[in-house]
């Protein structure tokens, strides 16, 4: 499998939709995981990141400038325990109350489908980190309509047990631009990634995406020991 770096693989594309990164430290004592939001409309776009116990939200920059809330407000990270989740849609609520109610995260999200915004039909991608034995495994998910036909939803689940030290996975949500929007095809990437801070990491992430449709951007670093993190918050409205 193609190993690329975050820099070739972000610069890649004008336009991702969101994304999720999730591996390992290339020490192997922190579990790592990004997510950024793009947009195209202004009301995509009039959004940012903030801090909401454990998690993140999003919220509104101007409030007065906010058209729609549907399928643009919603908590993208939360933590259960050991797990943390993270994804692009009210999902993180599904996956975080049926796990507590002892359900798998590929069962939780069979209760779901991509969302309703035709024609694009935008897929649901999931990401959720497990702390164990002092180690870590995660797994992605992508929800996504039949090549554009919403009559029928098609499922994957991804799963990585004792991932490798300095790799990472990247899902995001469209496969390029286009109108409508093609949904994201494949396996998850693998991303190369640096022996870097957190501070360094979230710099290179963030300078690499797409200048005109970049909105925010999330990084934890997780101890795999502990469970004690780091997160950083950059959003483009200020």
């Amino acid at each position: 499998m193609e190993i690329k770096t975050l820099e070739n693989e972000l610069n890649s594309l004008a336009y991702h939709g969101r994304g999720i990164i999730i591996g390992k430290s290339a020490d192997g004592t922190k579990a790592i995981t990004a997510y950024f939001i793009m947009g195209r409309s202004e009301n995509s776009r009039n959004r940012v990141f903030v801090e909401d116990g454990e998690g993140i939200r999003t919220q509104a920059f101007d409030p007065s400038k906010m058209t729609d809330p549907h399928l643009i407000i919603y908590a993208p990270v939360r933590v259960l325990g050991n797990k943390t989740i993270v994804t692009n849609g009210d999902q993180t609520d599904t996956i975080y109350e049926l796990m507590d109610r002892q359900m798998t995260f590929e069962q939780a999200l069979r209760t779901r489908e991509f969302e309703d915004d035709a024609p694009n039909f935008t897929p649901r991608i999931s990401g959720i980190i497990r702390l164990e034995n002092d180690d870590m495994n995660f797994a992605m998910s992508i929800l996504k309509s039949a090549e554009g036909d919403n009559s029928s939803c098609q499922r994957y689940t991804f799963a990585y047990s004792n991932p490798l030290p300095a790799k990472a996975k990247f899902i995001h949500t469209y496969k390029c631009d286009g109108n409508p929007l093609p949904s994201f095809e494949g396996e998850p990437k693998t991303l190369a990634l640096p022996d870097v801070d957190i501070d360094t990491l979230t710099d290179i992430i963030w300078k690499n995406l797409n200048e005109d449709n970049k909105v925010s951007l999330f990084v934890r670093y997780i101890d795999l020991k502990t469970g004690e993190y780091d997160s950083r918050i950059v959003n483009k409205n200020k």
